[in-house]
């Protein structure tokens, strides 16, 4: 989670983004295995799956090496971050198109499954409610959707408080205090940032049943729910 979508277009932060999401999200390489079952639950074999936000090509590569059936189509606006992840992906990149630009530059689909991970706390909540809407439309009736992002109280006193666990679980996991205080305030400052039960609102209003959330860590929060 960082403040702006800036760092992602500078090439010397997108060549340590990888160490990056690990410190700050619990449980990282977890919740793409539990993305991946989730998806698994309700799509074919053969599925093409849309992932919103896949720069750096982390759930990608992931996601492909659990189900060798899929193919996928990736968006990202961050050119250097869609390089990294053809990097990132190797020779299984031949089962990815990425392409550049925001969800109303993706496929029409129809897709049988998508993710959007690490990404729509970067938005608006007026640009989520458009952005899961587009998702929502580019699905098959059924397939499963899994939103996982920053989420949590928002009440003054709350917010404060989640946001210093944040930072304190970065230093716990190797980051140097200094740099991880820097993120919080940059966060806190910067980020748009909504309650869990906002978030959930915001899916069922785009037009998702069924949601239910299946993810805490900390400051995120993860949900999956069906078009």
């Amino acid at each position: 989670m960082n403040a702006s979508t800036a760092p992602f277009s500078d090439p010397a932060a997108v060549a340590r983004y990888a160490e990056g999401p690990p410190r700050f999200v619990p449980g990282f390489h977890d919740l793409h295995k539990m993305t991946g079952i989730l998806l698994a639950e309700r799509a074919p074999e053969d599925a093409r799956v849309l992932v919103l936000g896949a720069g750096g090509g982390l759930e990608l590569k992931a996601l492909a090496q659990a189900r060798p059936g899929w193919v996928f189509d990736g968006v990202d606006p961050a050119a250097e971050m869609l390089k990294l992840a053809g990097q990132t992906l190797g020779p299984l990149g031949r089962r990815v198109d990425l392409h550049e630009g925001y969800i109303e530059d993706a496929p029409e689909g129809p897709f049988d499954a998508a993710t959007c991970l690490l990404t729509l706390h970067f938005l608006a909540p007026e640009d989520r409610r458009r952005t899961l809407g587009e998702i929502h439309r580019r699905l098959k009736p059924g397939a499963p959707f899994v939103a996982a992002h920053a989420s949590f109280p928002q009440e003054e006193g709350e917010r404060g408080r989640w946001l210093s666990r944040y930072a304190a679980f970065a230093t716990a996991s190797g980051m140097d205090p200094a740099k991880a205080e820097n993120a919080r305030a940059a966060v806190a400052a910067h980020l748009q940032l909504l309650s869990p039960e906002e978030d959930e609102a915001i899916l069922r209003d785009a037009g998702f049943s069924q949601v239910s959330l299946f993810y805490t860590g900390f400051s995120f929060r993860g949900w999956v729910g069906y078009a």
